[in-house]
């Protein structure tokens, strides 16, 4: 039985991305609220699988930059567990290298993914949402979005992308009681930040207030507060969960 505050039993989540670091905290932390989730994956069937066993849901692979797998990825979500009341669009990758070196590939393939898959998912489940009158979409972006970084040209453009097209999103949907926003992670102890070099580390600890990484589980209770009731009032937000790095 999941807390009261926050709760979401009898809901039905899809959450791209969401086996490993941060979308497998969030697929966690949703199923741990009492919602039905369904973990999207493109890589590591195995984990997924481990995952989706453990907290009572379904795993599916899917290229969500592709708009046909991503189409159905969601028809299969609600085939199997129901008609999708939450949207998290966790997939992303990075292809990090200077502007002057990067190929047209690496843009290519960061913008597909991190910004295009978000804009395939979104349109295959607005339908059934705004027919519903009800649903929640929360599009993880990047304090990266907001900031910038250098190197990171194609990824920051991909999740400065995803907060416009949020609020567009956010826009439209909202008249008819469909709810979309954004969750800005700063930089997260995952499988990506453990391979940083030392001196790197240290640059983002000096520069982020908290003096810290933070955790998947930082960004997950984040996530669950805006899909809950909680929110009901907050549409079109920008939640940065990054120790105070991009303020």
């Amino acid at each position: 039985m999941s807390n009261s505050f926050g709760a979401l039993e009898g809901k039905v989540a899809l959450v791209t991305g969401g086996a490993r670091g941060i979308g497998g905290a969030v697929s966690r932390e949703l199923a741990g609220a009492g919602a039905r989730v369904a973990v999207s994956y493109r890589e590591r069937s195995d984990v997924a699988d481990e995952l989706a066993v453990s907290i009572g849901g379904v795993a599916l692979g899917g290229d969500v930059g592709e708009p046909g797998l991503a189409a159905a990825l969601v028809e299969q979500a609600e085939s199997e567990l129901g008609p999708i009341d939450i949207l998290v669009n966790n997939a992303g990758i990075t292809r990090d290298t200077l502007l002057v070196r990067m190929s047209d590939e690496e843009w290519a393939e960061v913008m597909q993914t991190n910004l295009s898959g978000a804009f395939h998912t979104c349109r295959a489940v607005a339908r059934g949402m705004l027919k519903r009158r009800n649903g929640v979409i929360v599009n993880v972006a990047s304090v990266v979005g907001v900031r910038g970084n250098a190197g990171q040209t194609n990824y920051a453009a991909s999740k400065a992308g995803l907060i416009g097209f949020t609020k567009s999103l956010a826009r439209e949907l909202g008249t008819r009681g469909v709810r979309a926003n954004v969750i800005a992670p700063g930089y997260i102890s995952t499988e990506l930040t453990d391979s940083l070099p030392d001196a790197a580390k240290d640059a983002i600890l000096t520069a982020t207030p908290l003096g810290r990484l933070g955790e998947p589980s930082d960004v997950s209770g984040c996530v669950r507060f805006l899909c809950s009731d909680e929110a009901r009032f907050i549409t079109g937000a920008v939640l940065l969960v990054d120790g105070g790095l991009g303020m």
